[in-house]
């Protein structure tokens, strides 16, 4: 069993570039670095004038997320440049137990049909 935790979030279509590579390095090889981290995938979808951007982490347990996120792991994890980018951040994320590690932003992985 492994917890998922998901956050969305939206930039203007003009920085969905540039955020995603600092998305890149800030939240995503951040995740990553904490014991712990099974996974983490972006999903992006661009709507109207904005990019939106869909990151779920994947953890072995509780103790892993509250590394990552600190001790109220249902507040979305800011960085000090967010707001360069015009960042809408959801401010609180998703998490569900899971189990499977594969992308669940992926249709061939989750077995859906186009």
């Amino acid at each position: 069993m492994l917890i998922s935790r998901t956050w969305h979030g939206s930039v203007p279509l003009e920085h969905g570039d540039a955020f995603a590579a600092y998305l890149e390095k800030t939240g995503v090889q951040e995740s990553r670095s904490i014991p712990g981290s099974a996974a983490a995938y972006v999903h992006r979808v661009e709507q109207d004038a904005h990019s939106h951007f869909f990151l779920c982490t994947l953890w072995s347990s509780w103790e892993a997320v509250r590394a990552f996120a600190g001790e109220t792991p249902e507040i979305a994890v800011t960085y000090p440049e967010d707001a360069k980018y015009g960042l809408i951040s959801d401010p609180i994320v998703i998490h569900q137990e899971v189990n499977t590690d594969l992308n669940p932003f992926s249709r061939a992985e989750s077995g859906l049909k186009d």
